[in-house]
């Protein structure tokens, strides 16, 4: 006589995957306090207004095409389609360099109008704006980095069924910070 026994499925969650909500919670923290910050300080009288640049709007149009291409990566990877993954971690990327320069470009725009982000004859407004959207890139160029393993991962033929939680962790951070960006682009167009 052979007795079963009832296997308890786990409903817990994968440890990358609670470091990474756990890290977002703490990026959503600090762009909070700087926000709040930021609508305090835009109470003085010496608050500059000004147009945000062209480019900003572009690469808010790009973070959201790369979004649609890491959903369409992850996917291809659950199917096991790791020919179409390859292209699509690739696009993600390359998506993600463009915006990393479209916000140089951003800034470029910026001074080329004579609005100084540092310096002696910067005002808060621009300083602002600046180390908001700099702390934003830097998350954004980790996310890039990641990608581009990946990318190096896929292209030597390592990626595997297994890859599939990375990719989904990779997946929430990118978002997020396409989510981010989104939420300080709006703020920047309605608050500032």
């Amino acid at each position: 006589m052979t007795t079963t026994v009832p296997q308890r499925v786990s409903k817990n969650i994968h440890p990358h995957k609670f470091v990474m909500w756990v890290a977002m919670g703490g990026i959503i923290m600090m762009f909070a306090g700087l926000t709040s910050a930021y609508i305090v300080k835009k109470n003085q009288s010496s608050w500059l207004q000004f147009d945000l640049p062209i480019e900003f709007y572009y690469s808010t149009a790009v973070i959201v095409i790369s979004s649609i291409s890491m959903f369409l990566s992850a996917k291809a990877i659950k199917a096991g389609k790791f020919s179409q993954y390859k292209i699509m971690i690739s696009i993600t990327a390359m998506l993600g360099i463009i915006f990393i320069l479209l916000q140089y470009l951003g800034f470029k725009d910026l001074q080329a109008r004579n609005i100084a982000i540092v310096g002696p004859k910067s005002n808060s407004a621009a300083s602002f704006l600046f180390v908001i959207t700099f702390l934003h890139m830097m998350h954004v160029l980790g996310g890039v980095i990641a990608l581009l393993v990946f990318w190096v991962k896929a292209i030597r033929s390592s990626v595997e069924k297994s890859s599939l939680m990375s990719v989904e962790v990779m997946g929430t951070y990118w978002h997020f910070v396409g989510v981010l960006w989104i939420y300080l682009f709006l703020f920047y167009n309605w608050i500032g």
